[in-house]
């Protein structure tokens, strides 16, 4: 009863037929109820709408077509989706009918046929939530918040590329791309818009700040985050000054998707325990001055017999970071000529080695080790 339409059969559409497709938001597990975006994207203009439903059910999902569809600056005139059971059913399927809207779906397994969608779930989507799970009603006003947000800055603010033509000559595909522009943009360029609906956009966009949508959105991700870990939200939010001040040191705070960011426990550093080569590091520097070729694990099992402690088999990655931070600076050395200092940071881990001048010296003038070190070039 569902016609197939290809990724071919786009060709000159104009605005109002939209690809559509669902993102899930289970983590790592499919396991009970989760919340579920139902992504619309218009394959013409590259307009996106995003809707946060907390079950995967039919009914739900002509409800929020239904809702939608009176934000839309443009008629729905057909809808494509994959073969999804909560697409593929007689709720969307009469909904379609009674409503005029053109009903299709793509080929089984063939996610190109629904490109358009697809690109969004990861731009859109995924870049504004991440891949964590989101479960029950709070959340799901949250999600919804944030779309709220997020459609006006996307559709009008954001530009993106748009295939404009594709060949191929033998196994070389060469792709043109028009100028990136913004969904609105694009509406306001095409010949099939309405008058009605290029007025409406232009008094639109005269409303719109995209600075205080930006702070919305990230307003909404921290509610979103909060709830998705069981905090409770702050409830004082900075004012529009503060937050542009903010933005200039906004990638301290870390990745920007709410369900990424991981918790920093105060005072935690790299390290989370003891260097078991503290002790014996000075040791090792000789061995490093005597033969700078040696290997990391040659070390190990040479620190294994001489008794200097219980060094086992797992530590040797720990070793063979040290060896290396430790060449970098010599490496450092030859080619800038800078004295490695007698305490240093290799690659995270500290070095107490307590060394005198005269091995210092010792590194920085002696040309049998500087020419014995000389091989390690090549392979560093």
């Amino acid at each position: 009863m569902v016609p197939i339409r290809t990724f071919s059969d786009w060709e000159d559409v104009g605005p109002g037929f939209m690809e559509m497709d669902i993102v899930v938001h289970c983590g790592t597990k499919t396991v009970g109820t989760f919340l579920h975006s139902l992504v619309l994207t218009d394959v013409a203009s590259g307009w996106t709408e995003c809707l946060a439903i907390p079950v995967r059910e039919q009914t739900l999902i002509v409800e929020a077509i239904t809702g939608m569809r009176r934000r839309l600056p443009f008629p729905l005139l057909g809808l494509d989706t994959d073969n999804d059971s909560a697409f593929m059913n007689d709720t969307l399927w009469d909904y379609c009918q009674k409503q005029g809207i053109v009903f299709a779906r793509s080929r089984a397994y063939r996610k190109n046929d629904n490109a358009w969608v697809e690109q969004k779930n990861g731009a859109v989507v995924r870049k504004l939530i991440g891949y964590g799970r989101l479960e029950g009603l709070s959340e799901t006003a949250a999600l919804r918040r944030l779309y709220e947000a997020s459609r006006l800055y996307i559709n009008f603010f954001q530009p993106s590329f748009k295939l404009k033509s594709k060949t191929r000559e033998g196994a070389r595909v060469h792709k043109k791309y028009e100028l990136p522009e913004a969904p609105y943009r694009r509406l306001l360029l095409r010949d099939d818009t309405s008058p009605e609906i290029k007025e409406a956009l232009e008094r639109q966009m005269e409303t719109l700040d995209p600075v205080l949508l930006l702070k919305s959105i990230r307003e909404a991700q921290d509610m979103l985050m909060a709830l998705s870990k069981d905090r409770t939200p702050e409830t004082a939010a900075p004012d529009a000054s503060t937050f542009v001040k903010s933005l200039a040191t906004a990638w301290r705070s870390g990745e920007v998707r709410p369900t990424h960011r991981q918790d920093v426990r105060p005072g935690q550093r790299w390290r989370t325990r003891p260097d078991p080569f503290a002790a014996v590091w000075p040791v090792l520097l000789g061995w490093l001055e005597e033969r700078p070729d040696m290997e990391a694990k040659a070390m190990l099992k040479r620190l294994q017999a001489s008794g200097f402690g219980e060094f086992p088999d797992g530590q040797l990655r720990t070793l063979q970071r040290r060896v290396r931070g430790w060449r970098k600076q010599i490496v450092r050395q030859l080619v800038y000529g800078t004295e490695p200092p007698s305490t240093q940071k290799i690659d995270n881990y500290s070095v107490v080695g307590n060394y005198d001048d005269t091995r210092n010296r010792e590194y920085s003038g002696s040309p049998h080790f500087l020419g014995k070190l000389v091989v390690l070039l090549g392979d560093y």
